[in-house]
C-alpha cells in the first residue's frame, strides 16, 4: 500500500494548476455557479474515459476525441444543461465554447475539453457560456477548486473534492481531483464528471491504461441508479511540473502512482454514492467465493442495483430473501446451498437458508447510515466489491420534476 498524504487543494494541489467557478445563469433561474474550469500552465498529457450511452453529448465526444490524442491544456464544464441530443447544432456549440475557451487563455481549441451536464434536448445559451467562459478565465486561482467543484454540481447537495501527495524513490507527485454526480448513476464507463489533475510525468499510453484500470475498480462499482448518462466522462491532465522523474512502466513509482490514482477514485466514487440522490444509506456489497472475480462482480452488481433491495435498505428491512433473489439472477453459476449472507458480522443467511439471528439486532444495524452485506457464494477465489445507496421517497421527489 503506497503512504499516501492528503492535501488541501482539489484539482489545485498538483504544481501548475489553476481553477475557477463562476455563476453565468445557465440554471435557469438560479444564481448557483454553473460554469468551472481547470487549467495547466503547461501542456499536459490527457486520458479520459467517456460514456457508451449511443446519445453521447457532443461535448463528451469533441473531449473524447482530444484525450485520444493525448494532449489537452484545459478543461471546462458547464452545468444544468447537457447540450445532449441537440443534432449538429449541439456539436458546433461544443467546438464554439472549445474556441471560446482557446481565445481566452491564448492557445489552440485542439487543447481544450468541454463537458456538459443538466437537462437533455436543450441547446446551449451560448452568450451565457461565453460570459461564463471569459468570467472563468478572469477568475483563475491556485485556490480556485472549491469554486470549481461547485460550479459543477447539479443535483449534487455538497461539491467533492480531494487532493493526495504521492511518496516516489525520487521525489513526490500529486493527484487532485473534483467530481459530480448524484443521480443517473449506472456503471459502464465513468459514471459521472470528474476531472483529475497530477504534476507527475506520464505518457500518454501508460497514463490512459492506469486511468481505465482505476476507473473499473471504482467509478465502476457504484449505483445510486440503473441509468446511465448521455454525459459521463472522467479526465486527466498530467503535466509533469513535480519535476520528479518520468513514470515509466513496469517500475516501483509507476506502480505506486497507479495505486494512489486507483485511491482517489475510489475515493471520489464512494463520496457520489453518500451524496446520491435522496440517498439515506451508504452500503457496501462484498462478494467472495466465486469462481473468478469477474462472476463476483456479476453478484455485486446484481443486489446493488435491484430496486427490491434498495427499497430494502431504505425501509431497514433485513431481507436476505431479495438478496439472495439478486444473486440468483446475475447469470453466474453457483450451488445455492453454499450461499451465506451477513449484515456486518452478523449472518442472516446461512448456507441457502435463514440464519438464526435477531430481526430487532440486523434492523438496528441498518439503521446505520453506513453498513456492509457479505456475500459468499462458494469457495472460489473471485471476490468484488461495490458501493450502493438505498431508493427513498427523496428520490421519486428529485426525478419526478427534474426538467420542470
Amino acid at each position: 500500500m503506497t503512504d499516501t498524504t492528503k492535501v488541501a487543494g482539489g484539482v489545485c494541489a498538483p504544481r501548475g494548476f489553476r481553477a475557477s467557478g463562476v455563476a453565468a445563469g445557465i440554471k435557469p433561474g438560479s444564481a448557483e455557479k454553473d460554469c468551472a474550469l481547470v487549467v495547466s500552465l503547461a501542456r499536459a498529457v490527457a486520458a479520459g474515459t467517456f460514456t457508451t450511452n449511443r446519445f453521447k453529448s457532443p461535448p463528451a465526444q469533441w473531449s473524447e476525441n482530444i484525450c485520444r490524442h493525448g494532449a489537452a491544456r484545459a478543461v471546462f464544464v458547464n452545468s444544468g444543461n447537457a447540450n445532449a441530443c441537440t443534432g449538429e447544432q449541439g456539436m458546433a456549440d461544443a467546438v464554439a465554447t472549445a474556441e471560446e475557451v482557446a481565445e481566452a487563455l491564448g492557445f489552440a481549441s485542439q487543447e481544450v475539453c468541454v463537458l456538459s451536464t443538466g437537462v437533455i434536448g436543450v441547446p446551449l445559451p451560448m452568450d451565457r457560456i461565453a460570459e461564463g467562459v471569459r468570467g472563468c478565465a478572469g477568475a483563475l486561482s491556485e485556490d480556485g477548486s472549491h469554486d470549481a467543484a461547485l460550479a459543477i454540481m447539479t443535483t449534487d447537495t455538497v461539491p467533492k473534492q480531494m487532493a493526495l501527495e504521492v511518496p516516489l524513490r525520487s521525489g513526490a507527485v500529486r493527484i487532485g481531483a473534483i467530481a459530480k454526480g448524484s443521480g443517473m448513476i449506472c456503471p459502464n464507463m465513468a459514471t459521472m464528471i470528474a476531472l483529475i489533475t497530477t504534476d507527475a510525468a506520464v505518457e500518454a499510453a501508460p497514463l490512459a491504461q492506469l486511468l481505465r484500470q482505476a476507473v473499473a475498480v471504482s467509478f465502476n462499482r457504484i449505483s445510486i441508479d440503473n441509468d446511465m448518462s448521455t454525459s459521463d466522462a472522467t479526465i486527466v491532465l498530467a503535466n509533469g511540473a513535480s519535476g520528479a522523474p518520468a513514470l515509466a512502466p513496469g517500475s516501483d513509482d509507476f506502480d505506486a502512482f497507479g495505486e494512489a490514482l486507483r485511491e482517489v477514485c475510489t475515493k471520489m466514487a464512494q463520496a457520489l454514492v453518500r451524496d446520491g440522490e435522496g440517498a439515506t444509506k451508504f452500503v457496501e456489497i462484498a462478494v467472495s467465493g466465486a469462481a473468478t472475480d469477474e462472476d463476483a462482480k456479476a453478484i455485486a452488481r446484481a443486489v446493488a442495483t435491484s430496486q427490491l433491495c434498495k427499497t430494502a435498505f431504505f425501509g431497514q428491512d433485513p431481507n436476505w430473501g431479495r438478496i439472495a433473489c439478486a444473486a440468483g439472477y446475475a447469470g453466474v453459476p453457483f450451488d445455492p446451498s453454499h450461499v451465506s449472507v451477513w449484515l456486518d458480522d452478523l449472518a442472516i443467511m446461512t448456507k441457502g437458508r435463514a440464519a438464526d439471528y435477531d430481526e430487532a439486532e440486523a434492523e438496528a444495524r441498518m439503521r446505520r447510515p453506513e453498513f456492509a452485506i457479505r456475500i459468499e457464494v462458494g469457495n472460489g477465489p473471485g471476490t468484488s466489491v461495490y458501493w450502493s445507496s438505498d431508493l427513498s421517497h427523496k428520490y421519486v421527489e428529485i426525478n419526478a420534476d427534474y426538467r420542470t
